[in-house]
């Protein structure tokens, strides 16, 4: 498939400076939830601006990953605060609609959708799942609207046809694939075995993790691409059981608990194997009702730079009731980015914030939050925002050039800390 940039769009791949690699609830504003009796997506028009920048937020409150729905909501509540407290974009407060991505086994995320166009939404931020993004950006993106994820890591979205008009600001698994990798090596695993949920986020994150561990010398003597919605994982983790690997890596949403379940029913509890996971379930609700030290010592990985105590303050402020943090940086990033390309473009219409997005990014006067940023703009200034997320810098995929990859370890209480262990940074391409 192929990636068509629109007008005006940037087609060079960033020149980023190769670096080693170093070391997705709440439902924001309720006030804004959309109509019932919305018209479906194909008698929507193209978008074409109206003056006002309207998002729409596709984020899960209901399913696998409704886990991640509280912070991901939070961080786009934050920003849109900010923003309107700044002056708003093209001199009028943001409007702003929430609706819930469900997963893929509903159609919540294309009615969703539907609201969304109907209710003239020049940009939608979501969804979480991978699967679900891919389930809905042919309609997004041809209604000439802006599908922008805070948290979709699978590969097929850098080559994904889109118009132009798809960005994340969570990198490709490729990254996260590799440092997972190199980490399960370098704790000594030279046996390991891999459960990974049979979609597009879960088969690509393990493709990449089974290439990084055979690159670095180890051996995956078994891999089980496992249906999520199955009822029973026992034949799956017998499998693993049979082959004894000194690590193992799962790779899921919420079923994940499930897994863990029958691992330690299993006698392969953490203890006595290394367990690792990854974004789709590293949480720190899933797990809490099991036994204390469930967990204990089990890694894993999830991208993001680390967030600062200031900004947690933020979303505790917009939800003082958040537990996890993940993709938040990420979510508010993303409603940044698209405010200020729709400054620069002096328009709100899809087409117009999508062929500055890259711009904004990279390349101009540093610049950390939208009141700093918009008042560049302003001056006549090219800018380059640096997230809470880190240095984003679209390349012509819509993918950031540049990330960072946090590696957790769970404690006691089967939960994990705010802060990794350690973060490393590198260029996705490698």
């Amino acid at each position: 498939m192929i990636r068509i940039a629109p007008v005006g769009r940037a087609l060079a791949v960033v020149a980023a400076t190769s670096l080693a690699l170093t070391a997705c609830g709440g439902g924001g504003d309720t006030a804004t939830q959309t109509s019932e009796s919305a018209a479906p997506a194909s008698s929507a028009p193209a978008a074409k601006g109206d003056g006002t920048l309207t998002l729409g937020t596709l984020l899960p409150q209901t399913g696998s990953l409704a886990f991640l729905g509280p912070p991901e909501f939070a961080g786009v509540d934050a920003a849109v605060k900010e923003i309107n407290e700044a002056g708003g974009v093209l001199g009028k407060p943001v409007t702003k609609f929430d609706t819930d991505s469900g997963d893929t086994t509903t159609n919540i995320a294309s009615q969703s959708v539907d609201k969304l166009l109907a209710q003239k939404a020049d940009a939608i931020i979501g969804a979480a799942s991978s699967s679900v993004s891919e389930s809905v950006i042919d309609k997004i993106t041809g209604a000439g609207v802006v599908h922008f994820s805070p948290a979709n890591t699978s590969d097929k979205f850098t080559t994904i046809q889109d118009n132009g008009l798809y960005f994340r600001t969570a990198p490709p698994d490729k990254l996260q694939g590799r440092v997972l990798g190199d980490l399960i090596i370098a704790d000594g695993n030279d046996t390991v075995g891999i459960m990974a949920m049979q979609d597009s986020y879960g088969t690509g994150l393990a493709d990449q993790v089974q290439k990084t561990v055979t690159d670095g010398g180890g051996e995956v003597v078994e891999r089980v691409d496992y249906d999520p919605k199955a009822a029973d994982f026992s034949a799956d983790v017998a499998k693993l059981k049979a082959k004894n690997p000194k690590g193992i890596v799962l790779i899921g949403f919420e079923e994940t608990a499930k897994v863990v379940q029958e691992l330690v029913k299993q006698g392969m509890p953490a203890s006595k194997h290394k367990w690792y996971m990854v974004d789709g379930n590293m949480s720190n609700t899933n797990y809490e009702k099991m036994p204390k030290g469930t967990l204990t010592g089990v890694k894993g990985t999830y991208p993001g730079a680390a967030a600062p105590d200031e900004f947690r303050d933020k979303l505790l402020a917009v939800n003082p009731k958040l537990e996890d943090y993940t993709y938040a940086p990420e979510s508010y990033d993303a409603a940044n980015l698209i405010a200020l390309a729709a400054e620069a473009a002096k328009s709100d219409a899809g087409v117009d914030i999508a062929a500055k997005l890259a711009e904004v990014s990279k390349g101009g006067e540093k610049c950390t939050n939208f009141k700093e940023c918009v008042d560049l703009l302003k001056a006549g200034k090219d800018i380059d925002y640096e997230g809470v997320s880190g240095p984003v810098e679209f390349n012509d995929a819509g993918d950031p050039a540049v990330a960072t990859i946090g590696i957790y370890q769970y404690g006691n209480n089967n939960k994990y800390p705010v802060k990794a262990l350690e973060y490393r940074t590198g260029n996705i391409e490698g």
